[in-house]
């Protein structure tokens, strides 16, 4: 198992980097929400990102994202999160659809984008253990993040 990194000391870190706390002690990783980026490419697949053990829900498959930043739109976290966690470029991206899950307190966007030229993701932090293009087709044999699992069947619906 590998031990999960230190965060940096609290002065240095994103106000979006911490947890809220749903009603019914439910926790949710962005004080200002949370953002994802579903990247298809049409020869290829979706890009998913295997889950570090030491993150939440790790050791599952899901999308490059995380925390936004104050004042940050979901498309620009979720395009932060990806270039920063698998370096998915964003000028060969398009936009498809943005799905948005809002608990009232708490939301998750996911931006569904399709890359027009292919590109070889490399992991770029410590919350990956593999970066893979995956056939749409296979994406429900992997172990999915459960929201993730939860909302593929309606993002799939996005990528023609």
């Amino acid at each position: 198992m590998t031990a999960r990194p230190p965060l940096p000391p609290p002065h240095l870190r994103d106000p979006g980097d911490a947890w809220v706390e749903g009603p019914d002690g439910t926790r949710y990783w962005g004080r200002y929400g949370a953002a994802g980026l579903l990247v298809w490419q049409p020869d290829h697949g979706v890009l998913l990102q295997h889950r570090v053990e030491w993150s939440h829900f790790g050791g599952t498959w899901g999308i490059p994202g995380g925390a936004r930043k104050m004042g940050e739109s979901a498309v620009e976290g979720a395009l932060r999160e990806a270039a920063e966690e698998a370096t998915v470029p964003p000028e060969v991206l398009s936009i498809l659809h943005t799905a948005v899950f809002d608990l009232g307190f708490w939301s998750y966007t996911t931006v569904v984008a399709r890359a027009e030229a292919h590109f070889d993701p490399v992991m770029a932090d410590l919350e990956s253990n593999e970066l893979r293009w995956v056939a749409v087709h296979e994406v429900d044999a992997l172990p999915l993040h459960p929201g993730f699992e939860a909302s593929w069947p309606a993002l799939r619906e996005f990528l023609h």
